[in-house]
């Protein structure tokens, strides 16, 4: 009996653990739906304040690695140093490194992702790199010391592509080949101290035959094009001549300005058989500041407005010199009884295509001689110029307009040179600049001008004539930085590529 009651009641437990299990089961399939419903409000509270709030707070620091993106220096290979001992002197070599990248003519962003890279490479992460035009300010602010703060102005340029394709060289080989620090510091002293590619004699010589040559390409006869071939190396000698005086810029441009005009205007006076406007637009060629106005567009772009501000006000200067030496020469010219010149109608020939190919070409390959490029970029600066001049052609043929026939062109010239520069490991600047000379409007400037001097009841022609000159310009330029961007998905992968060749040797 009493074995028949525990048997009964172990039953009834049984019965009983299953009902509340059976219960249990149904409750949560009743309250599933309210709990699959609050977890929705709650994501798409989530999802609301996420739309409405930034990413990170206005003040908050972030990784100064992340502005390395989009650069050739992306993903550097960090070092684990002794931070406080080495940061003053990583610190002053980045800055030196710095300076020599502006005085030979790089982009503020360029000079700010190779400091960086440099750094991290070196093993500072918590630092801020400041660049406004002349200054380089570099903020190092470890978590557990002492702040500190360094400040360099770059006072000088001078022109050497070559030194700026070597230091960007040595970055590259201090991101992916760890360079020690004493090796690279003994690398830029080098490239410092080291002669440029070519001596003053063959960079005078490569500016005049750019001059004639670009008289050939707006269409002068072969003796305007001599003319300009020896006003130039006059303009050139004045140049020199005022650097060595220390005359400000200003004025030495005004007076190379005035002895271009003046040539072709005193041989104009003796019926000799040349375009004047022709010869003069050939002769200030070489004075526009077209590396000034890439870069400033290019540091506008890139969130530099300050130093972009300070860059095109210089090229401003600039013009503003070319501007009253030719106004002085032909005031001049006009009161010592030389005919005004008819700059609508100007006399110009026609020559084949495949010449004007290599005329670009050749024109280009002395324009980095100018530059003091390097000998093994002088071939491809001409080759992409030439493919520059094919898209120009094929956009004027198509008919897009005189505004942006030249951008297109200069497009495809900033696209090509990211990949050539890349692969022979340059800055793209160093190539993109001689390549887009060609497309300047140096005649509609010299055209302008004249109109702005001479002819004072249509100086709002005048006027216009020179915004639309400078609006072409403007578009050259954002068009070769436009390329450059085009072409970064493109090269991405190549700093990788050339990492692991390298960790292969």
């Amino acid at each position: 009996m009493q074995e028949a009651a525990l048997a009964r009641a172990e039953a009834r437990r049984k019965l009983g653990s299953t009902s509340r299990k059976d219960y249990d089961a149904a409750a949560s399939v009743k309250r599933a739906p309210e709990v699959s419903a609050a977890r929705a409000s709650a994501n798409a509270r989530t999802a609301w304040k996420r739309m409405w709030s930034a990413d990170q707070e206005p003040t908050q620091a972030f990784s100064i690695v992340d502005r390395l993106v989009g650069s050739p220096y992306a993903n550097p290979q960090v070092r684990t140093l002794p931070q406080d001992v080495l940061a003053v002197n990583t610190i002053e070599f980045v800055l030196d490194l710095g300076e020599q990248m502006f005085r030979f003519g790089a982009g503020a962003l360029e000079v700010e992702t190779s400091m960086i890279a440099v750094m991290a490479s070196f093993g500072l992460r918590n630092v801020d790199v400041d660049i406004t035009y002349q200054s380089i300010h570099v903020n190092y602010a470890p978590p557990n010391g002492a702040s500190l703060s360094l400040l360099r102005v770059v006072r000088s340029w001078t022109n050497n592509y070559a030194g700026l394709a070597l230091v960007h060289q040595l970055v590259t080989d201090i991101v992916q080949a760890g360079v020690s620090q004493a090796e690279a510091v003994e690398r830029l002293r080098d490239i410092t101290r080291r002669p440029k590619p070519f001596p003053k004699w063959i960079v005078s010589a490569a500016g005049a035959i750019f001059a004639g040559l670009f008289v050939l390409y707006i269409g002068g006869s072969p003796l305007g094009a001599l003319v300009a071939f020896v006003s130039s190396i006059l303009v050139m000698e004045i140049g020199k001549l005022g650097s060595k005086w220390r005359i400000p810029e200003f004025f030495a441009t005004a007076a190379s300005a005035f002895a271009a005009t003046g040539i072709a205007m005193v041989l104009w006076a003796f019926d000799a058989l040349i375009s004047p406007a022709i010869v003069v637009a050939g002769g200030i060629m070489l004075l526009l500041p077209s590396a000034r106005i890439v870069s400033s567009v290019q540091d506008a772009i890139n969130g530099f407005p300050v130093t972009a501000a300070g860059r095109a006000f210089s090229a401003m200067i600039t013009y503003a010199a070319i501007v009253a030496g030719i106004v002085s020469a032909l005031v001049i010219g006009s009161l010592g009884g030389i005919p005004n010149l008819d700059v609508a109608e100007v006399v110009s020939i026609s020559y084949p295509w495949w010449l004007m190919l290599l005329i670009v070409g050749g024109a280009s390959a002395a324009t980095s001689a100018v530059e003091q490029s390097a000998v093994r970029l002088l071939l491809p600066t001409a080759a992409i110029a030439m493919l520059g001049f094919i898209a120009y052609t094929v956009s004027d043929w198509i008919g897009t307009g005189e505004r942006l026939t030249p951008a297109i062109a200069a497009v495809v010239i900033g696209f090509a040179a990211r990949l050539v520069a890349m692969r022979m490991s340059a800055p793209q600047l160093v190539i993109a600049v001689p390549a887009i000379v060609f497309l300047l409007p140096g005649l509609m400037i010299f055209r302008a001008m004249y109109v702005i001097a001479m002819s004072p009841s249509e100086l709002v022609n005048g006027l216009a004539g020179m915004f639309n000159a400078m609006m072409i310009i403007m578009a050259i330029a954002a068009g070769v930085v436009l390329g450059d961007t085009l072409a970064r998905p493109f090269t991405r992968g190549w700093s990788r590529n050339e990492r692991r060749r390298i960790r292969r040797r």
